[in-house]
This record gives structure tokens, C-alpha cells and sequence, in this order.
């Protein structure tokens, strides 16, 4: 996702819906994996001075969402971002995940209310913006010191994911009158979520921005691959969309993550195989031994972090929120990144058998050579005696 980001070029200020008025922020999420797990209710002891919050999205439904483990929500402090030449304060944060994940947040609201047109090139900016790198290292470091008696295997992977959230609190007309939030047509929304200057084709709006929701009047969600646009009105800073768009990226890293650690476990474990199978013959089932524990380790955590991290969310009675969650998923391809683990899974599963089976078989080879000498001394000793 971050690669796509740093190709980014500024939008043309001219777009259809130029006479609108806007007042928002824009957060950019930066999701690491810390560890195997994270024990979170040491973790909140940990972060007392920084009140600390198991917060969950709080739906009309009452049970329409379900979270096994709420995550820890955290301030972490003002801090300072040049964006453009501007200096701007901004919120930093933290979620905490008890799958082992942390994702820190950089918020920065408008300075004053914009057209739609400024609003994108604040967007964009942002967005591009080189301290936010120092700025998410700087306070990841902190934070992980902090908690680190809480993470369990503490490891801070290279593997990251990056996304970015436009939200809209008030969308006006010139007039100062409270405006629908269909009013924002793709063909507006271009320039800030897909930064295109020219103007695409009906076709490649549809392709590229089919994921649009909408519940009440004033609200509106239109998700991407590394971004989205949420208009709300709520006097919150963080709405339910922001919330699970976030939960999604944190499943999404973990996906990753484990893919990628069982990518570079398969020509590790060839290896091992092939290293086990050399040498003395009675030495062979001690290193078979040590391999299938390895490989049952292997398929055991992985198993256990990938079923934890997909039971974490449920979204049920909440059709709306569910839609953007499934679209959100869907969008991270999110079922390929499982098939992609379940069939490496599957490899590890299929050599730890056939290297069980080669196991026995050696196993058994050595107890039939056993009972043949036993009797040989036997018929010896006998021999020996009667002469």
C-alpha cells in the first residue's frame, strides 16, 4: 500500500463539485506486528498514566458487533507535521490488538473550513507528507518499550500496512445550508482517493470506486484499496466505519505477515529435510525428530493466530456496517491472503506426515534389527553353553 502512496502526484484543483464547503481531518494509519500476542490487560496497566480505553463501536443494535478481546485505545500525545511547507499539530495514538498487532494513527483536522478543492490538496498532502515516517517510528519505539512486558515473543516484523482515512464532519454549500452527502459524485472523489488529474471514463469510475455506502442522509462511505472517504456528521472523532476500516487493516497485516513467514519457512524446511536425511542411519531419527517439531510448532502457531485474528470482529445484526466490513475484506482480498496460508499449511501438514510416516518406518527397521541380534545372542549364548 505504501508503495502506491509515495507515487503519488498532486490533483487538479478543478473538479465538479468545487463550490462545496468542508470541515474535517485526515488520518493516516501506519499497522505493525509486534508479537505473537499481547496480554492486553497488562498492557492497560502498563499505559495507566495515559487512561487507556477498551472501546468498541457503540450500535443502536446493541449486539451487531462482536469483538472477543477489545482492543486498548490509546493517546499517545500532541506532536508536529510539516506538510507543504506548513506547520501543523497532530494527534498521535494507539490501538492495541491482543493478536500482537499495534496500529498508530496520525490525525490531523482541517485548520479552517475548505472547498472541496483545498480539501484534497489537504488531503493528498498529507497523505504524502516525509515526517509522518519519523513520526510513526519515533512513537512505535516508545510505545513497544512501554508494553513490552505485555507482548509475548516481542518482534517488530518489517512487514507494515499503511491507509489512510479523509473523514468529513460538515458539508456545506456556499450558502452555508447543510448539504446531502450524495452530493460527492465519484467523478469528485477522484482526485482525492485515486489522484488522477484527468478525468476518467465512466467505465473506470465504476471499476475503480464500486464500494460506496451510504445509511442516512447526511453519511457516506467510499472505500479504496489504501484509502477512504467517510462523511458523518457525529461529534465524534472516530466513527464506526473508521473503527472496523481499521480492524480490517490490522487482520489484513496478519494475513501478511503469516504468509510471508511461511513463504520463507518452506525452502527452510526442504532443507532441514533433506539435512536429516544424511548421515549415519541411527542418527537420522534424532534430526527427523527435531524437524517434525519444528513443523509442528509452525502449523500450531499459525493455525492458532490466523483463527484468532478472523474471530476477532463479527459484524452481525448491523447490515450497513456489515456491507463495509465484507467490502473492506473483500477489497484487501482478504479470503486470497488465507488461501495463500491454508495451502502452505497444507505443504507443512503433507511433509510432517510423510516425514512421521519415514519416522515409524526407521523406527521399526531398528527394532526388527534389535530383536534379529537378540536372537542371534541368544542361539550364541546356547551354542556356547552346550559346547
Amino acid at each position: 500500500m505504501s508503495e502506491q502512496r509515495q507515487g503519488r502526484t498532486m490533483p487538479s484543483p478543478l473538479t465538479p463539485a468545487t463550490g462545496l464547503r468542508v470541515n474535517g481531518a485526515a488520518t493516516i494509519y501506519r499497522i505493525y506486528d509486534v508479537g505473537y500476542g499481547i496480554n492486553l490487560d497488562s498492557a492497560i496497566g502498563l499505559l495507566a498514566t495515559n487512561l487507556p480505553e477498551r472501546v468498541r463501536p457503540e450500535r443502536g443494535e446493541g449486539q451487531a458487533i462482536h469483538i472477543a478481546n477489545p482492543p486498548i485505545t490509546v493517546a499517545l500525545g500532541l506532536d508536529r507535521l510539516a506538510v507543504d511547507g506548513h506547520q501543523y499539530d497532530v494527534e498521535i495514538s494507539a490501538r492495541i490488538f491482543d493478536f500482537g498487532v499495534v496500529s498508530l494513527r496520525i490525525r490531523i483536522a482541517t485548520p479552517d473550513e475548505l472547498s472541496w478543492d483545498e480539501f484534497t490538496l489537504f488531503g493528498n498532502r498529507v497523505d504524502a507528507a516525509a515526517g509522518t515516517n519519523r513520526l510513526f517510528v519515533e512513537h512505535l519505539e516508545r510505545l513497544v518499550q512501554r508494553v513490552g512486558p505485555a507482548i509475548d515473543r516481542l518482534k517488530v516484523a518489517t512487514v507494515t500496512e499503511d491507509y489512510a482515512v479523509y473523514r468529513i464532519s460538515r458539508l456545506r454549500d456556499t450558502n452555508g445550508d447543510a448539504i446531502a452527502a450524495d452530493a460527492l459524485r465519484d467523478i469528485d472523489v477522484v482526485p482525492l482517493l485515486l489522484n488522477e488529474q484527468r478525468p476518467l471514463s465512466a467505465d473506470a469510475r465504476r471499476e475503480l470506486l464500486p464500494h460506496r455506502f451510504s445509511y442516512y442522509a447526511d453519511d457516506l462511505a467510499i472505500l479504496t484499496w489504501d484509502n477512504a472517504l467517510v462523511v458523518d456528521p457525529s461529534p465524534d472523532k472516530e466513527t464506526e466505519v473508521e473503527y472496523v476500516l481499521e480492524f480490517a487493516n490490522a487482520q489484513l497485516l496478519e494475513l501478511r505477515y503469516y504468509d510471508a513467514l511461511l513463504d520463507a519457512e518452506l525452502p527452510r524446511m526442504y532443507e532441514q529435510v533433506a539435512s536429516a536425511r544424511t548421515g549415519i542411519r541411527a542418527f537420522r531419527n534424532r534430526k527427523l525428530n527435531s524437524v517434525l517439531g519444528n513443523l509442528q510448532q509452525t502449523v500450531a502457531d499459525s493455525t492458532e493466530i490466523v483463527e484468532r485474528v478472523e474471530n476477532s470482529l463479527k459484524v452481525t445484526d448491523d447490515v450497513y456496517l456489515a456491507r463495509v466490513y465484507a467490502s473492506a475484506l473483500e477489497i484487501f482480498r482478504g479470503r486470497v491472503w488465507r488461501a495463500g496460508i491454508d495451502r502452505k499449511l497444507s505443504i507443512i501438514r503433507d511433509t510432517y506426515g510423510m516425514l512421521n510416516d519415514e519416522a515409524q518406518a526407521a523406527r521399526s527397521e531398528v527394532l526388527e534389527i534389535a530383536i534379529v541380534v537378540l536372537i542371534l545372542a541368544e542361539m550364541l549364548l546356547a551354542l556356547a553353553q552346550r559346547a
